[in-house]
């Protein structure tokens, strides 16, 4: 049934385009059987029938400007930016066991499933925890978890509006995301105080969404940017870690201590036409896709106490599978978009469908070569099993999913952010040209599945101090599978 929905979708919106195709098709052939004598008569009618030519010319200035001032805004990357910690925040392995040992909370056996997890995850020994996660015992409060928070967005923010010298006061619109700390006032509110933003600004903040929601928040921006003209939005995602560590010995809510790490990352959005000039991409589609009606899903990633009333997020053993149930869906839904899909791709996919429901053709629906539609993939570094699952649904090369594991090695999982160290990998690394498009993918509690395409205007450099700047030339590594 999904697949007759997506065909309607099709032809519901690609119909005036469709009727065109035999328009067209009509008016070459009689073009081509034209001659002089037949030209001469047809300007002998256009002026005898001036009323009717003028009339014809001024339906069309009307539609066309109709569909001039209807026609959706476009919505440009002017830059972004990625936090890096400072080496002091730096944890091993062997110093994350050892600390961990010493809070008392843990058990031998939790203990030793945790250096499991971790030897297994695709982290590296560079990823960072914060500052307060470094004392013994933790300092796990609220103070350093707004500690953190400051740390990590405003130095986001700081380097962004230092490479793209644009006043803060000119931002327009803010959107602020971080899934499981949300104190009062809001983060938004920190970052208007902090940066001293004008009043009239529209800001929000996104809570609880999990590791997608930074999708969500370009989402929320470029609908913002459709209603308000000439200006500027900023999107944030980050996750508080200082707050959101598990002292318990619950296996499956165990799991979180082992990938989560500092990170974050800010974007500079603008529907201005005088920054396409100087923009990185601009945005193609967003795909949201929710399985929250079914109860698997939903609480495949759930927030809960132990028996011992600790608090921590819970990850079933179902998670990959319902993952790889909505990024399937999600696929559904981007293959009938007429921008990320080239028209004959498209026409092949209504094709089988039609073929299977009208005539019981049995033909499996045609599913594209994403290699071939997508130059570069930004899929959610969630932890290794995630990028397998992808990687493996997607019928992608190790090259396509190199980003995504070396950001997972490099900076561990830092939820929404992740999909924006990757892109600035693949930056670093000199790939992306001009015209490049750009899949970013992000799974996240709920369940959801969220996924954005980009096209590059111009070939894109890495902004200066990029997260990778001073490490690129190391990787890829090889990570242990």
């Amino acid at each position: 049934m999904k697949y007759v929905k997506l065909a309607s979708h099709f032809l519901t919106a690609n119909l005036l385009k469709l009727l065109l195709i035999p328009v067209i098709a009509v008016i070459v052939i009689e073009a081509s059987q034209m001659n002089l004598d037949h030209i001469h008569q047809l300007r002998l009618q256009l002026r005898y029938n001036l009323v009717s030519v003028i009339t014809s010319s001024a339906i069309l200035v009307l539609a066309s400007t109709i569909y001039i001032m209807t026609r959706p805004r476009s919505i440009y990357i002017v830059d972004y930016s990625c936090y890096k910690p400072p080496k002091n925040l730096k944890m091993k392995y062997q110093k994350f066991i050892n600390q961990s040992r010493l809070t008392g909370a843990f058990d031998e056996s939790s203990l030793e499933f945790q250096h499991k997890i971790l030897e297994r995850s695709g982290l590296g020994e560079e990823t960072y925890l914060p500052e307060a996660m470094h004392s013994i015992p933790p300092r796990l409060s609220l103070e350093t978890a707004r500690e953190e928070a400051e740390q990590v967005i405003f130095g986001a923010l700081d380097n962004l509006f230092a490479n793209t010298n644009v006043n803060p006061k000119d931002i327009g619109i803010l959107v602020m995301n971080s899934g499981l700390f949300n104190p009062t006032p809001s983060l938004s509110s920190m970052i208007v105080n902090k940066y001293k933003l004008r009043g009239s600004i529209k800001s929000y903040n996104l809570g609880g969404m999990g590791c997608s929601s930074g999708v969500i928040a370009v989402d929320l921006a470029k609908d913002l940017l459709q209603v308000q003209k000439n200006t500027y939005a900023v999107v944030v995602s980050t996750e508080n870690i200082t707050k959101n560590g598990y002292l318990g010995n619950k296996k499956s809510m165990l799991v979180q201590n082992c990938l989560f790490r500092v990170g974050g990352s800010a974007v500079l959005l603008s529907n201005k036409l005088s920054d396409r000039c100087r923009a990185k991409y601009k945005l193609v589609h967003i795909v949201r896709t929710h399985l929250g009606s079914n109860d698997k899903a939903y609480r495949c990633a759930y927030q809960e106490e132990d028996d011992a009333g600790k608090p921590g997020v819970s990850l079933s053993k179902e998670l990959m599978a319902i993952a790889g149930v909505a990024l399937k869906t999600n696929i559904t839904a981007l293959l009938g978009h007429p921008l990320v899909l080239p028209i004959s791709d498209q026409l092949l996919f209504i094709a089988t469908v039609l073929a299977n429901k009208l005539f019981n053709a049995k033909v499996k629906p045609y599913i594209p070569n994403f290699k071939l539609v997508f130059d570069h993939f930004c899929i959610h570094a969630g932890g290794r099993s995630v990028i397998d699952e992808l990687e493996k649904n997607l019928q992608l090369l190790p090259i396509h999913v190199e980003a995504s594991r070396m950001t997972l090695y490099r900076f561990g999982n830092t939820s929404s952010s992740s999909i924006w160290y990757e892109l600035a990998y693949t930056e670093a690394k000199g790939s992306i040209q001009k015209g490049h498009r750009v899949w970013q993918i992000a799974l996240g509690s709920g369940f959801k599945c969220n996924s954005i395409v980009w096209e590059a205007l111009r070939k894109a450099k890495p902004s200066p101090s990029s997260p990778w700047e001073d490490c690129i030339h190391r990787y890829p590594v090889q990570t242990v599978l």
